[in-house]
C-alpha cells in the first residue's frame, strides 16, 4: 500500500477529518476530532497508530523490524508501524481499523450518537 492508498483508507471511515494541526510534514486522521493516525510526509514510509497496550507490546515482539513504540507519542498506546518493511496491507488496514475502533470506543456519548448518524448517511 502506498501513501496515497493509505490517506485514503484512513479518510475512508465516518466522522474522519485530515489536518495539519502540529507542523506542515505532519498528516493527522482524527473521528470526531480525536487523533487516531499520524504520517509524518517528510519520511513517507510509517505512520502511528493508537493500539491496545497489550496488543502493542505482542506487535512489536513479533514484528520488531517494522512496529515500534510511537516517537513522541505514549508508547504505551501508540506505535508507529514502518508500511514497507514486512507489513502486509492486510495487516496494515486491521492496525488502521483497530486504531480507529480503539478511539470510537474512547468517545463521548455525544459524540458516538452523532458518529452512528454520520455512519448511515455514508451507507445510503
Amino acid at each position: 500500500m502506498d501513501l496515497e492508498q493509505l490517506r485514503e483508507y484512513c479518510i475512508s471511515y465516518p466522522g474522519t477529518s485530515e489536518g495539519f494541526p502540529f507542523d506542515e510534514e505532519t498528516l493527522v486522521f482524527k473521528v470526531m476530532g480525536k487523533m487516531f493516525a499520524l504520517i509524518p510526509l517528510e519520511h513517507g514510509d510509517r505512520i502511528s497508530l493508537k493500539c491496545d497496550p497489550e496488543y502493542a507490546v505482542e506487535l512489536r515482539e513479533k514484528y520488531p523490524d517494522a512496529i515500534e513504540g510511537a516517537w513522541h507519542m505514549n508508547k504505551k498506546h501508540w506505535n508507529t508501524v514502518y508500511i514497507y518493511h514486512e507489513i502486509t496491507d492486510k495487516l496494515l488496514r486491521h492496525l488502521v481499523k483497530h486504531s480507529y475502533d480503539l478511539v470510537v470506543s474512547k468517545l463521548k456519548k455525544a459524540d458516538k450518537l452523532a458518529l452512528k448518524v454520520l455512519s448511515e448517511k455514508s451507507e445510503l
